[in-house]
């Protein structure tokens, strides 16, 4: 009987062709997405640096270079620069989103009946169109509307245009927006709480741990990654929002937005250049506050093993 040593080996193979293809493989399931990527995000944010140093308005196919003027404009005219002190309402709600979503997806993470029904309650705002809640809640807002209906239940005062008081419109619309974006930050809690091993609560009932022991100790260091991505999400959708007070207030009565500025600048006054440097401007401030806040609270996961 011929045994296995005495078989002819094959001549020629190529013993690094598996090492090469290997190496090639996941480039080419790569190769659409990073065309993607360039085309549609790379090039156009690279165009957008090169507008900012243009005057161009958008439909002259000449550009004339002009150099730092559009970010000297923007700097030196307090007009143009103060509507990015509205976006500190939206701060200030989103840190209050974030801290409703943990408080419910601590809560509804334990049994408890109608959990699943509560959930859905939770996450229903995130999934309604943007456009749609503006409209609803204009008739939530109006004077004699339904929140001027809930207050005088409670003895309120006179009947009162919310978003007409330059008072009271950024808190108002900030309000709308921890509504609707709380779904979305109460969705990632809960999936990383799930992703917690039982047995870590099992042995902290053991030794005596009640429920806010369990989530000091347990629950929040284990979704520490999770709160810091929910944390830059927040940041940045605070400092770039636009959708909810366009619709409501298309920017009247101080409610105007970096966002809203920024449009108007190069789609009403025809000032491509500067509105490309304002972009570029909340582009930077934008990665500067996420470096900031990762070297603050570094991404050490947590083993729960």
């Amino acid at each position: 009987m011929t045994s296995l040593t005495d078989l002819p080996r094959t001549s020629g193979a190529d013993p690094a062709r598996p090492v090469r293809s290997a190496r090639i493989t996941p480039w080419l399931f790569l190769a659409v997405p990073l065309t993607l990527l360039v085309v549609f995000t790379l090039i156009p944010v690279l165009s957008m640096f090169w507008y900012s140093f243009t005057d161009w308005n958008g439909l002259d196919p000449q550009k004339n270079y002009v150099g730092l003027k559009n970010y000297q404009t923007l700097l030196t005219r307090p007009a143009l620069f103060q509507v990015f002190f509205v976006s500190l309402y939206y701060v200030v709600a989103s840190l209050v989103q974030m801290a409703l979503a943990l408080y419910f997806a601590t809560v509804l993470s334990f049994k408890m009946r109608l959990r699943n029904l509560f959930k859905g309650i939770l996450f229903f705002p995130y999934l309604i169109n943007g456009v749609a809640i503006g409209f609803i809640f204009l008739y939530v807002f109006q004077p004699g509307g339904t929140l001027d209906r809930v207050v005088a239940l409670f003895g309120g005062g006179p009947e009162h245009f919310w978003i007409g008081d330059p008072a009271m419109v950024n808190w108002s619309l900030a309000g709308v927006s921890v509504w609707r974006f709380q779904g979305l930050n109460f969705v990632l809690f809960l999936g990383a709480i799930a992703s917690i091993p039982g047995s870590l609560y099992e042995a902290a009932e053991l030794d005596g741990a009640n429920r806010w022991q369990q989530f000091r100790y347990i629950i929040l260091p284990g979704i520490t990654p999770i709160v810091s991505l929910s944390f830059i999400l927040a940041l940045s959708g605070s400092l770039s929002v636009f959708e909810i007070p366009y619709i409501m207030t298309g920017g009247a009565n101080g409610s105007k937005t970096f966002v809203i500025q920024t449009l108007d600048l190069a789609f009403k006054f025809d000032k491509v250049g500067l509105a490309c440097a304002c972009a570029v401007v909340l582009l930077l401030f934008i990665l500067l506050m996420t470096w900031v806040q990762r070297r603050l609270v570094p991404d050490d996961r947590v083993e729960l093993s």
